[in-house]
């Protein structure tokens, strides 16, 4: 049985709300960091070595000792809720089921970044949780958990819930500040960083719902118990949204302990593929990481069992790994077509650029065009080349990572399956018939000299 930090009452009734969450033991990790200072929660924090659960994987204490402290200067923490990438779930789980808990971890990680104003910016297409969010802020205030004079402690700190408009790029932090401003989502050129200059160009910090949910449990068992759970640098629990062709879609907390195969195949958590049939890819941390064939997603390239945590999935680098990034675990069964599920996610990062880059703007719009012409029995030898091409001259060319996040899959995809590529090429007419559900060929020669 897994060890469980995040979700371990979620099945309690009525842990939506404080009374059945203070029950539990919540508010316990404010109590305890009040009687603490700054400086030491920071520092538990970096001992437990939590890293950022919203794709980077970038150290959250390393993140927090950046930001700057000018006298006179407000600071804030922004609570990034704005989770648009594909098959990823999991904070609106949180969010939805748990609210209680970001507000917990919210309080604690405010007084260690001397935030008395933060901030939970949340997707646009999430339209009912906000509602959640800000009852469960009013029962905080109420029960004497925010506003003035926190527990008599002299620290004052105010949480609102700002609504995004539903745009993917808001998911990048600097774009997130804007949009916060009232400006357009366009993500800013760093340096200056935000931990220097973020909202309002005072000093900030943006974490993900699940890293500051994270903070509560790190200050009730202290940061060095914490790194006991997991295994190397991957510390601690990871919530795993897993969907796709799988008997048992949904939110999980795993120690980072566990084997791939084991994930997919064990009934404790996906229950294996539906109808018996094999694997044949996985995507295993949200749309915009590298797309791994069964061989490569059960085992590295050294023919080692891959696990599920930042190193092994990474092993081997873009080559023969991917990474655990949002923790959107997406499998995919023998009868799934590769080029099909990366012309849909080439057309979401197409629709969702902000165009402030010509690289992104002007390539993902090409990668869509090929990958539809390919995939519909229109395409040539030479677009697979093409493709490969394009994504190459994006990647690492823009501002933010939308574009890197729009070529990994494209370039995965190719490297992988390329032989899929090349049937859809040479067989113009089935791949025609086979998109349409059309019963004969002759049909499908209308389309294709269409």
């Amino acid at each position: 049985m897994a060890v469980k930090l995040l979700l371990e009452n979620a099945h309690v009734e009525g842990i939506r709300y404080y009374e059945a969450y203070r029950r539990t033991g919540g508010y316990r990790s404010v109590e305890k960091a009040l009687k603490m200072t700054p400086e030491a929660i920071v520092e538990e924090v970096k001992k437990s070595g939590l890293r950022g659960r919203g794709g980077a994987g970038f150290p959250a204490g390393m993140k927090w000792s950046f930001i700057a402290k000018p006298e006179g200067v407000p600071r804030h923490l922004v609570c990034n809720a704005d989770e648009s990438e594909p098959g990823t779930f999991k904070d609106r789980y949180l969010m939805e089921f748990l609210p209680h808990l970001l507000i917990e971890g919210l309080i604690v990680s405010s007084f260690a970044l001397g935030s008395n104003a933060t901030y939970i910016y949340i997707r646009g297409e999430y339209a009912w949780i906000p509602d959640i969010l800000e009852h469960a802020i009013d029962e905080a205030k109420a029960n004497g958990w925010l506003g003035k004079n926190i527990l008599g402690t002299g620290f004052d700190c105010e949480i609102y819930v700002q609504r995004g408009a539903g745009a993917y790029i808001c998911g990048e932090e600097t774009a997130l500040i804007e949009s916060l401003e009232g400006k357009r989502g366009n993500p800013r050129i760093k340096p200056p960083f935000p931990a220097v200059k973020g909202v309002w160009d005072r000093p900030t910090v943006v974490n993900n719902v699940e890293t500051l949910a994270a903070v509560v449990p790190i200050i009730n068992m202290g940061g060095d118990e914490y790194a006991k759970i997991g295994v190397g640098r991957s510390t601690g629990t990871k919530l795993i949204s897993a969907c796709g062709n799988i008997n048992k879609p949904g939110v999980y907390e795993i120690d980072m302990t566990i084997s791939v195969e084991e994930f997919i195949y064990s009934d404790e958590y996906c229950g294996g593929i539906p109808n018996g049939k094999k694997l044949k890819a996985c995507i295993p941390g949200g749309s915009s990481v590298p797309i791994l064939p069964a061989n490569l997603l059960l085992k590295t390239a050294k023919g080692e069992t891959r696990y599920m945590n930042y190193e092994s999935l990474s092993d081997g680098g873009f080559a023969t790994g991917s990474m655990m990034g949002s923790g959107g675990f997406i499998v995919l069964d023998e009868d799934q077509c590769v080029v099909r599920n990366t012309l849909t996610l080439a057309r979401f990062y197409r629709h969702e650029s902000c165009g402030q880059c010509s690289p992104c703007r002007e390539g993902t719009g090409w990668m869509e065009k090929i990958l539809k012409n390919i995939e519909y029995g229109k395409g040539k030898m030479s677009d697979i080349d093409l493709l490969w091409d394009i994504q190459r001259k994006i990647e690492g060319n823009t501002i933010c990572p939308l574009g890197d996040a729009a070529a990994w899959p494209v370039a995965a995809a190719i490297r992988h399956f390329r032989d899929e590529f090349e049937w859809h090429v040479l067989n113009p007419e089935e791949s025609q018939r086979r998109n349409y559900g059309l019963a004969h060929y002759a049909d499908a020669r209308e389309i294709v000299a269409a």
